[in-house]
């Protein structure tokens, strides 16, 4: 099979075309000026904005990763707990099994089901709550510095 490449490829390298050696904006528009617009502020807010997204994908990575191993933990526990009731039948054969004692095992492992889904739901709503809340800070502190912004422009 005869493998087809774009015509243009050779000539033209689309990685180079966002390297900032190449293209600076902030270089580029330094001629421009337009009146009360800071170009400097608005790199840094957007860095701010940046900062606080990468932060909250770190917290989100974070806690789904904690999610993900405690998950893990909690099925490995499962397992055992099963293989311990499945060798305790199997060693006592079928007629010496007890009805009213497999109800209650029964009953306990949903109940322990139960409680390990909760435990996994707060883990998810911690995660998403700090999340949130570190976006949240960010789009607060932006609407605080657009009003002073516009405070300047209203002078």
């Amino acid at each position: 099979m005869t493998k087809t490449e774009f015509p243009f490829a050779a000539a033209f390298d689309f990685n180079k075309m966002f390297d900032p050696k190449l293209f600076d904006a902030q270089q580029m528009f330094a001629g421009y000026k337009l009146p009360g617009f800071d170009a400097e502020a608005l790199a840094a807010a957007q860095k701010k904005n940046m900062d606080a997204i990468a932060a909250a994908n770190k917290k989100a990575f974070e806690g789904y990763q904690a999610l993900a191993k405690r998950q893990a933990e909690l099925f490995q526990q499962g397992i055992e707990e099963l293989t311990a009731q499945v060798k305790d039948v199997m060693a006592k054969g079928a007629k010496d099994i007890d009805p009213t004692k497999q109800a209650e095992q029964i009953k306990s492992a949903v109940e322990k089901a139960l409680l390990n889904l909760k435990e996994l739901a707060e883990l998810a709503t911690k995660t998403n709550t700090e999340t949130f809340e570190t976006l949240n800070k960010r789009a607060n502190e932006v609407v605080e510095e657009l009003r002073t912004t516009f405070a300047k422009f209203g002078k």
